[in-house]
């Protein structure tokens, strides 16, 4: 078993700053199935895996899962093995899921099974390394997508100067006693009803 610390993998990287997996055809990802643009990010995953192996000869191949989630695109679950993507997300943004989030998730994977790990912070010099010299790619920690669908709040809260959209879990939080401020006018946020009832 071959375990690189990041300055021995950084050694053997080659340096550059264009992507390293091969680009997709965003017409032809468009016009798949969801069933099969799932198996083509399932395959993307395993090229951006089979590129790891050069770092890690002994890196576990994870398992995906299409089970996230809200505003987050993708995550590296150490606890489960794998990486989950919000499947909400990826529909609405095929091509930069393929091509800047997969790479993004297999970083941390890799990074968390290089030696020293518990050291490294997630976004750290690691994973930054890895996104730039291994997947030629800037290192974003951020995705700007429209996170509306995949992450609706419905319940409208009001003040004295705007209404406030809470998901259901905070709208939970509301009901078992929590409290909350509107940050403009610093008043209580008060329950006016749910948005299909008021748009």
């Amino acid at each position: 078993m071959v375990r690189f610390t990041l300055p021995e993998a950084h050694a053997i990287l080659p340096s550059m700053m264009t992507p390293t997996l091969d680009d997709i055809d965003k017409t032809w990802l468009a016009k798949l199935s969801k069933a099969a643009s799932q198996q083509a990010l399932r395959d993307r995953c395993t090229d951006a895996w089979k590129l790891c192996l050069e770092v890690c000869d002994d890196l576990p191949s994870p398992n995906i899962w299409f089970d996230l989630r809200g505003k987050t695109a993708g995550q590296a679950h150490f606890g489960r093995g794998g990486l989950r993507f919000n499947p909400v997300l990826y529909d609405e943004n095929r091509y930069e899921f393929l091509t800047d989030i997969v790479p993004h998730e297999m970083a941390h994977w890799l990074v968390d099974h290089l030696k020293g790990s518990e050291r490294m912070r997630p976004h750290g010099h690691e994973w930054k390394t890895v996104m730039r010299e291994l997947f030629g790619l800037a290192p974003t920690v951020t995705h700007r997508f429209d996170t509306r669908r995949a992450s609706p709040a419905p319940y409208i809260y009001g003040c004295s100067c705007q209404q406030h959209a809470f998901s259901r879990q905070r709208h939970g939080l509301v009901l078992a006693g929590k409290r909350y401020y509107c940050r403009g006018c610093m008043l209580p946020l008060t329950y006016v009803g749910h948005s299909e009832a008021i748009f």
